[in-house]
């Protein structure tokens, strides 16, 4: 899979902008705030209709300009052109000029392996962050589990508002609760076997990558979900156990919105125990294993997007990525100083230079 070239109209401080790329590497240069991260944050955007900054929506929009655009040719097995708009109405997409009505069936078309100095995230923040990024990599294995998961998370929005209700008053009907949950349980058991399945995929390789990077093995990631070994009248039991407290609380306090993961290494959680070295190589790891599951599940070889980390990681680590890297997988390095980029990654590479906001090429 690889970006043939992007086309952006108002997108952050690109009021109009068009690049062809190389198949195999292109560098994008630039002093921080210039907008060279602003070229593979659409690239993102384009994939996954929203960024890896974690910013409100409407900021990517140009300032005072009612709209962006980002659009792009793209070949995998054939060639084909995807279009993102957003506006003051919501975004849009398109395939091919035609309108996607819904996102979810327009998600894991465009798959993107994304390096950033915020991965780190993924082992040392909260568990409702950890959730999220897994989700969104799963999104891209499958767009089945976004739909479940959307569906899931509108029912436990339904029970959580009923269960207030019947807080307010005790005499309200618990039939309709007793439907949710049961709709609720049904969901979060589909949920729970493709989150089990992607992490056991992921395992197959993570181990594997961590020892060719550091010589230590021993690595994998624990899934711990409430709906482990668990089947369905189980679940309606523990459900019936919870209510009192549920209703009491208003909110569901059992189910698989309450999951998590932790990359443990030698049987020590690496988030309170691991040095920032090995959370880095961890992750690495991670990103390594998961190009090896779209080669082999889906046979897809997705793009891959470093962004800044030659201010954040020493060059071992770099070359580290890089050494495992098929040669036929399209990448996209942002960086400061081309001098920080290693001179063998530089061969057969396509600079773009970035100065406030206007774009060249340059000769290497």
């Amino acid at each position: 899979m690889k970006f043939i070239d992007l086309k952006l109209t108002n997108f952050r401080n690109y009021q109009k902008l068009y690049l062809k790329f190389n198949p195999s590497k292109n560098i994008i240069i630039g002093e921080n705030g210039g907008g060279k991260t602003n070229i593979v944050e659409a690239l993102y955007v384009l994939a996954f209709t929203k960024s890896f900054r974690g910013t409100k929506e409407d900021v990517i929009i140009k300032y005072d300009e009612p709209s962006c655009v980002v659009e792009a040719n793209i070949k995998d097995k054939y060639t084909n052109r995807y279009k993102f708009i957003l506006n003051k109405e919501g975004k849009k997409v398109m395939i091919n000029n035609t309108k996607i009505g819904k996102i979810s069936d327009y998600l894991s078309n465009i798959n993107i392996i994304l390096f950033t100095v915020e991965d780190l995230k993924l082992i040392k923040d909260t568990p409702n962050t950890r959730r999220k990024i897994i989700n969104m990599e799963l999104s891209q294995f499958n767009n089945e589990y976004l739909k479940l998961l959307s569906l899931y998370n509108r029912v436990l929005k339904q029970r959580n508002s009923y269960l207030k209700t019947l807080y307010f008053n005790g005499n309200a009907s618990r039939n309709y609760l007793d439907i949710l949950t049961e709709q609720l349980i049904d969901l979060g058991l589909k949920l729970y076997e493709y989150r089990k399945q992607f992490i056991s995929d992921i395992s197959n390789y993570l181990s594997i990558y961590y020892k060719k990077i550091t010589n230590l093995s021993d690595l994998y990631i624990s899934y711990k979900s409430d709906y482990e070994n668990k089947n369905k009248e189980d679940l309606l039991k523990i459900y019936k156990k919870y209510l009192d407290k549920d209703i009491t609380s208003g909110k569901t306090n059992y189910g698989i919105h309450h999951d998590d993961y932790n990359f443990i290494l030698k049987d020590n959680n690496l988030r309170d125990f691991g040095s920032e070295g090995e959370q880095k190589n961890a992750v690495i790891a991670f990103k390594l294993s998961e190009i090896e599951v779209f080669k082999n599940n889906k046979n897809v070889l997705p793009i891959l997007i470093l962004d800044d980390l030659f201010s954040e990681l020493d060059k071992k680590k770099i070359n580290n990525i890089f050494k495992f890297i098929n040669d036929e997988i399209q990448v996209f390095i942002t960086t400061t100083e081309l001098s920080k980029v290693n001179k063998k990654l530089r061969e057969n590479s396509k600079v773009f230079k970035v100065v406030k906001g206007y774009v060249e090429e340059e000769e290497l």
